[in-house]
C-alpha cells in the first residue's frame, strides 16, 4: 500500500497574482507527482482554501484536477480544516463531496453520553480505515477532543489512519513551542499514521504503534516561511503488512529561491544598495522568488532612502520571477520624537488613538474614537476564575461583535 499525505496549500492566500499562480501550480504538480507514483489514495488534512468560499477561478482549477483524479481510480481523503470554514460553518468541502470528487472523513454522532463517536470510511481498495476531526480557529477543536470516544476506534482492527488539524505540542518546533496546543495524548491509541495539518513545519514523531506528522505548507504562504523553506512538500507514506515501512517527506519545487539577509548596521542606505545591487551581480535569477531581508540600524540616513526602485529593476533585468523585501528589523538612528502629555495612562491612551484617527475614511471622527476605545476595553478583558480558554474566546468574540453591530 502506498499513499500520499498533503496539507496546508491555502489557495488564495497570496494577494499578488504571480504568487498565487505560484501555489495553484504546486497544487496540480503534487497531484500530477502522486498519479506518477501510483499512490492507491491521497489524504488532505485541511486548509486546501484559504477561505470558505475561494475565487470561481481557483475552484474551477481544483474541480478540474480532482475529476482527473477520479477518472484515475484515486481517491482523496480530506478534512476540513480551520480556514475551510465561514462563521456559520459552511464548507467548499462540503460541496467536491457532494459532486462526488472527495471524501470527508470526518463522519460520525453524538451518542446518549454526549461523545462524539466518529466512524471510518474504508478505502475500497487497501482496506485501510481512516477517520479524522476537523480543525478550528482558536483552538476551538479542542472540545471535540475532550468529548470523543475513543475506545470503539483503538479497539478497531486493520490498518488505520487519524486525520487531524490542530496543534500538537509533541509536534511543534522550538521557535513554536509557546503557542497553545494539545498534548499527542488526546488522539485515539492504536492508529498506524497521524496525518497532520495546520502547523506549516515539517515535523514526525512516534506514537505508539505509528507515526504523527506534518507535512507543512505545501506550498509557502508568506515571506517567513519562503525564506525558512523556500518550498513545500508533502509525505509518501508506504506500508506493507500493516507496518509502516517508509515515510518519505518529498520537496516540492515549482520555482527556484534566492535568500538574502544582509546586516546593515552602521552602513549608509548608499552602501546598502550597493551591497545588494554588488551581491546580485552576475547571479542567474531566471525563474527564481528572491527574499532579502534588512536588519539593523542605519548610519546617517533613513530606510525610505535606500533605493530599491533601482535594486529590484536589477533583479527582475536578471530574469527573478518575483522580489520580496522585509525591513521590520531594520531602523535609523534618525527619528522624531513623539511627545505626550505625562499623565495618567488613559489620557495617553486616548491622546494616541486621536493622533492615528482617519487614516482610512471609514466612519467620522467621533464613531471612530468611540469604536477604537470600545473595541480596547474590550479586547483588554481578562478570563476570569475558572472559566475555560474557549469560554473566554467566545465571550470577547460575543462582546465585539455585539460592538460591531452596534456601531455598524
Amino acid at each position: 500500500m502506498k499513499y500520499a499525505h498533503l496539507a496546508d496549500l491555502h489557495l488564495g492566500s497570496w494577494r499578488d497574482e504571480k504568487m498565487r499562480f505560484l501555489s495553484t501550480k504546486a497544487f496540480l504538480k503534487a497531484i500530477d507527482d502522486c498519479v506518477a507514483r501510483k499512490v492507491d489514495f491521497i489524504l488532505f488534512a485541511g486548509d486546501l482554501f484559504n477561505t470558505s468560499l475561494p475565487s470561481l477561478d481557483v475552484l474551477k482549477i481544483v474541480t478540474e484536477k480532482l475529476k482527473q483524479l477520479k477518472d484515475v481510480g484515486i481517491p482523496i481523503y480530506v478534512i476540513a480544516g480551520s480556514h475551510d470554514f465561514s462563521p456559520s460553518g459552511k464548507t467548499m468541502i462540503d460541496v467536491l463531496e457532494k459532486a462526488g470528487l472527495l471524501i470527508n472523513v470526518c463522519k460520525g454522532n453524538v451518542n446518549e453520553n454526549k461523545e462524539l463517536e466518529l466512524r471510518f470510511t474504508v478505502d475500497l481498495k487497501t482496506g485501510a480505515k481512516i477517520t479524522g476531526m476537523l480543525g478550528r480557529k482558536g483552538q476551538l477543536d479542542q472540545t471535540y477532543y475532550d468529548n470523543l470516544h475513543r475506545e470503539s476506534l483503538e479497539q478497531e482492527e486493520g490498518y488505520k489512519i487519524f486525520m487531524f488539524h490542530t496543534t500538537v505540542a509533541e509536534l511543534l518546533p522550538r521557535d513554536l513551542s509557546f503557542i497553545e496546543s494539545l498534548p499527542i495524548s488526546f488522539f485515539p491509541k492504536n492508529f498506524d499514521y497521524y496525518a497532520g495539518g495546520h502547523i506549516h513545519h515539517p515535523m514526525k514523531v512516534a506514537y505508539g504503534r505509528g507515526v504523527a506528522t506534518y507535512t507543512g505548507a505545501l506550498f509557502p504562504g508568506n515571506f517567513a516561511e519562503f525564506e525558512k523553506f523556500g518550498k513545500g512538500g508533502y509525505y509518501i507514506v508506504e506500508s506493507n503488512d500493516g507496518n509502516n515501512d517508509s515515510v518519505m517527506w518529498v520537496p516540492l519545487e515549482v520555482v527556484k529561491h534566492h535568500k538574502v539577509i544582509l546586516p546593515c548596521n552602521l552602513k549608509t542606505p548608499e552602501t546598502v544598495t550597493f551591497d545588494l545591487l554588488n551581491h546580485f551581480s552576475g547571479k542567474d535569477l531566471t525563474n527564481t522568488v528572491v527574499t532579502i531581508r534588512l536588519q539593523g540600524t542605519l548610519q546617517n540616513g533613513k530606510v525610505s532612502d535606500i533605493n530599491f526602485n533601482h535594486i529590484f529593476e536589477r533583479i527582475y533585468g536578471q530574469d527573478a520571477y518575483f522580489i520580496m523585501k522585509n525591513t521590520a528589523k531594520l531602523q535609523s538612528e534618525e527619528f522624531e520624537e513623539v511627545v505626550i502629555s505625562q499623565t495618567d495612562p488613559d489620557k495617553i491612551e486616548q491622546e494616541i488613538i486621536k493622533e492615528h484617527l482617519q487614516q482610512v475614511k471609514m466612519f467620522d471622527v467621533e464613531t471612530e474614537f468611540n469604536l477604537t476605545t470600545a473595541l480596547l476595553t474590550s479586547l483588554e478583558t481578562v478570563k476570569k476564575e475558572g472559566e475555560t480558554n474557549t469560554d473566554f474566546n467566545k465571550r470577547v468574540e460575543n462582546e465585539i461583535t455585539a460592538i460591531l453591530n452596534y456601531e455598524k
